[in-house]
């Protein structure tokens, strides 16, 4: 078990959950205090957020590659907003927002191509890395999600 921003993440335990995930779809959890837990982004099992109210806003900085470029840029949703780009690779997810954004833009400068699209060198490569090693990017944005909701 490894703790992080206050959650405890279970995956070395995990197992089969009763069912999808009602948050991100989920089929992996734990048991804790008697209850399921999904190991993915640590909502409790037969929870469902509440319909009435919007989602909370997750800003994320996203990292995609398309042959030998990768854009990074930012939305607040993620699913609709890459299924709209053209790409082979989603790399990572950042959480952050256009000033996180502008931050990796001036950080990459020597690699632009133009608008949001840079050249996929070993140096933005070992950052994406970097990135992903916390996790699949898609299970670190339903932790968010998970986090934000809790809150």
């Amino acid at each position: 078990m490894s703790a992080s921003a206050g959650i405890v993440h279970r995956v070395s335990n995990a197992h089969t959950l009763p069912g999808s995930c009602h948050l991100c779809g989920g089929s992996r959890g734990t048991r804790v205090s008697g209850a399921w837990v999904c190991a993915d982004c640590d909502w409790r099992y037969g929870d469902a957020p509440d319909a009435e109210l919007p989602l909370p806003r997750i800003d994320v900085v996203y990292y995609l590659r398309f042959d030998r470029r990768v854009k990074i840029g930012t939305s607040m949703r993620p699913r609709q907003r890459l299924a709209s780009i053209r790409h082979n690779e989603l790399l990572a997810f950042e959480r952050g927002d256009r000033t996180i954004e502008r931050q990796r833009h001036r950080q990459f400068a020597t690699l632009r191509e133009g608008g949001e699209w840079f050249t996929f060198t070993a140096e933005l490569e070992a950052h994406a890395s970097a990135l992903r090693s916390a996790g699949d990017p898609w299970q670190l944005y339903a932790r968010w999600l998970s986090e934000a909701l809790r809150a």
